[in-house]
């Protein structure tokens, strides 16, 4: 292992402490929850699950709620490349089910064991993706489905989208969802339960309910021959999936940091959790992805 790739290890993404020292034993791999509104959402958190699955030997099972029909608008170059019309009016059926083939093979690139699809009707937006409704949602059969599942599986880690004001509405109702899901668990089988919000280094900070992220992942930290490398490339290779999203094919190697905050329902042991799923990315043997915020600027409370 060169210096630089030292460097990358235990570099701190806007932090200038040292890390403390590494555990003797590194901790056994966990298992990792991915719940999402439509295909394409496991975007934001695409380096991070590539990282604990592909390199820390995780397990990762992915909920999709939506079907994602309405993501047409954008699929003209697509339409020539699967060849069949994906835009206009019946020919739009077919999108949910190229959308769910994209998810799989973007699922293969980060190691996902199960998908799981829960085929709501996606009746997309008028104007403004924040007030998209969800109304036709099957709420009771979601929140069971959630609940069994978090029960059954006694995940490590769970990773939805962090629902801020601006956010599409599908992403805030999937990620409250879940924190109830979560909430229906004894507390001593709650996961640490995270929202993530993907943004450019060169963004003003994300403040969300008043808190900074508990935990940053840094995709654009250089390493490998000559620092060549960084986990852009995977996040890459997840968008090239998605070709029916052709806007979304414009969002090569953009945002840079991924951003984690921690909800309170995480359960009152989530801070020494926390320093324990931290402490999986201190190890000789793995790549240094995440650093930790300042002790207070943690966990959040969902409305």
């Amino acid at each position: 292992m060169t210096s630089t790739r030292k460097e990358f290890l235990f570099a701190m993404a806007g932090a200038s402490a040292l890390l403390p020292q590494l555990a003797a034993e590194p901790a056994a791999p966990g298992k990792l929850l991915i719940v999402v509104a439509h295909p394409d959402d496991e975007y934001a958190f695409a380096a991070s699950t590539y990282r604990l699955v592909r390199e820390l030997g995780w397990t990762a099972d992915q909920v999709v709620i939506t079907d994602g029909e309405s993501g047409y608008r954008y699929a003209a170059l697509a339409e020539t490349y699967y060849g069949v019309p994906l835009m206009e009016g019946d020919a739009r059926t077919q999108l949910a089910s190229i959308r769910k083939q994209e998810v799989q093979r973007a699922g293969k690139v980060l190691g996902i064991r199960h998908h799981y699809f829960l085929d709501q009707k996606d009746l997309g937006f008028a104007t403004d993706a924040s007030s998209a409704g969800t109304a036709n949602w099957n709420r009771p059969h979601l929140l069971n489905f959630l609940s069994t599942l978090l029960h059954r599986e006694r995940y490590d880690v769970v990773l939805t989208l962090l629902p801020t004001a601006q956010t599409h509405g599908h992403h805030r109702a999937a990620t409250l969802l879940t924190e109830e899901a979560v909430a229906h668990l004894p507390e001593e089988q709650r996961p640490l339960f995270f929202g993530v919000e993907s943004r450019e280094k060169s963004d003003p900070p994300l403040s969300f309910e008043g808190r900074a992220p508990a935990l940053t992942f840094d995709r654009a930290a250089s390493f490998g021959y000559r620092n060549a490398l960084s986990y852009r490339i995977v996040v890459n290779w997840v968008i090239a999936e998605h070709k029916s999203q052709g806007l979304f094919q414009n969002d090569y190697s953009k945002h840079e940091l991924e951003e984690f905050w921690l909800f309170e329902v995480s359960g009152k042991s989530a801070r020494e959790r926390l320093s324990q799923f931290e402490s999986l990315f201190r190890s000789d043997v793995v790549h240094q992805g995440f650093v930790r915020a300042p002790a207070d600027a943690n966990r959040v409370h969902l409305p």
